[in-house]
């Protein structure tokens, strides 16, 4: 069976097709042939039985409208021979020219005096074959004897197996053709996109126009919008690295410029101490600078690989971050409602979601920022400007910045983490101003496991061991 699926797997989508309108045909013969077969004879007969019913019927009619045997002969099936047995004189006349063997009159006329109900079919075989005869009861003394030989059952199932087996071929061969055709609909479109595919890897220009409603419309859809995607992003990051260039390149040259001067003896900023300020502020913007590119690129490997649960005290990282940005506009008002909520994963990536999502309100908040963590989410709201739908729609991709920001990357790098540890990042426009929103489905604990807790214990317990046995040794 591995082996077949394996086979299979090997084959294109029109051999595999062909494949399958093989086996179907294959089982529908063996149908036909093997249970069909048995059916057919018995429908035969059923057929030939039902025709001498109806002669008989028909010669009863006659019969009893006392219409003479030469009469009664003139509307008779020839195929059909009958004898009208008179069972008190014992004689037999007989319809039709076909001569019977003795031994089957003799067996016909037996079958008629123990004759007991008023209809009966039987079957004959003599010399390897058969005859269909059927006995009727016209009057007390008179029984019509109707009968059919087995060159006509032969004639009739051959007849209705050629017409079966016609109508199957021709069922089968608009079958096939229905099918190559819809093989060919599906094949031509999956060229196309392979084709597109290849000279998009290759860095070629490329088209898809495929006109169709179902998946494979939509797969061809999704790959051009992909490609439109992937080629927005590659030119707002090439912009971004010109940008981050020039960026980088200001501080740089202050610095050096800064520093020649120094060394000259010359104070560019009117005392040597502002001057080394000047120094020292620029060289902090490029540490920025170089650490959130370090950071984006180091997130695009972070893994949720660290301990299992929720066991990141979210709270204490809040407050840690307040602690170290609200010295950057100490003018605005920063209020928390926070309540003790576990995180799941490590806390340095987690610092820098809130250190992001802090800064960017910093940056554009008029006068309160307010932080709210509970059992629902953890929001940060801040009273700044409202962003457009289009802005929030690609607020989290790499390199969208916004009207005052530095690089575009401080909320990628939100969405990142989030994304890796299983939570989601939103952000929306409130009534006077934007909330960023973070939240898992199922909502957030309150409290870390029991189990995670007694396992930290224990590695701290087994870690001052450690430091006591150094010490005493």
């Amino acid at each position: 069976m591995k082996r077949l699926r394996i086979w299979l797997k090997e084959l294109s989508l029109s051999q595999q097709l062909l494949t399958l309108i093989f086996l179907v045909v294959t089982v529908f013969t063996v149908f036909f042939f093997v249970y069909l077969s048995e059916s057919v004879n018995e429908f035969v007969e059923k057929q030939m039985y039902s025709m001498l019913h109806r002669a008989q019927n028909n010669i009863a009619f006659n019969y009893s409208m006392d219409m003479d045997i030469e009469e009664i002969a003139e509307n008779t099936d020839p195929s059909i021979i009958h004898l009208f047995y008179d069972k008190e004189t014992r004689q037999f006349s007989k319809i039709g020219t076909t001569t019977l063997d003795p031994q089957l009159t003799s067996h016909l006329l037996k079958e008629a005096d123990g004759l007991a109900q008023e209809v009966a079919d039987r079957a004959y075989v003599q010399d390897r074959k058969t005859y269909f005869y059927s006995l009727a009861r016209l009057d007390s003394h008179t029984i019509l004897i109707s009968l059919m030989s087995d060159s006509y059952r032969s004639d009739f199932k051959n007849m209705l197996l050629n017409s079966v087996i016609n109508l199957n071929v021709l069922v089968v061969s608009l079958l096939f053709v229905c099918l190559m055709l819809w093989i060919s609909s599906l094949i031509h479109p999956l060229n196309q996109i392979r084709n597109y595919i290849e000279k998009v890897s290759r860095g070629e220009e490329a088209e898809l126009h495929i006109e169709r409603r179902d998946e494979i419309g939509q797969v061809a859809q999704a790959l051009v919008a992909m490609k439109e995607e992937l080629d927005k992003q590659e030119k707002i990051k090439e912009e971004m690295i010109q940008n981050i260039s020039h960026d980088l390149k200001t501080p740089i040259a202050t610095i050096k410029s800064y520093g020649e001067s120094i060394k000259d003896g010359i104070y560019p900023y009117e005392t040597l101490e502002k001057s080394v300020d000047v120094i020292i502020e620029h060289a902090d913007r490029l540490e920025k600078k170089v650490y959130s590119l370090i950071m984006l690129n180091k997130l695009g490997y972070l893994t949720d690989d660290g301990m299992a649960g929720d066991t990141l005290d979210m709270s204490a990282v809040i407050n840690k971050a307040i602690l170290s940005l609200k010295v950057i506009r100490p003018e605005l008002e920063i209020s928390t409602q926070l309540e003790k909520i576990y995180f799941h994963g490590e806390e340095d990536p987690w610092r820098v979601v809130v250190e992001n999502l802090l800064d960017n309100s910093i940056r554009y908040a008029t006068h309160e920022i307010v932080i709210t963590l509970n059992e629902k989410e953890l929001t940060v709201a801040n009273d700044g400007p409202l962003m457009s739908e289009e802005r929030l729609n690609k607020l989290f991709k790499p390199y969208e910045k916004g009207t005052d920001g530095k690089f575009g990357l401080g909320l990628s790098i939100v969405y990142r983490v989030c994304t890796t540890y299983g939570y989601r990042a939103e952000a929306e426009n409130l009534n006077n101003g934007v909330i960023f929103r973070i939240s898992r489905p199922g909502g957030l604990k309150r409290e870390k496991p029991r189990k995670l807790e007694g396992k930290l214990k224990g590695k701290k317990e087994k870690i001052r061991e450690d430091k006591n046995e150094n010490s005493n040794s």
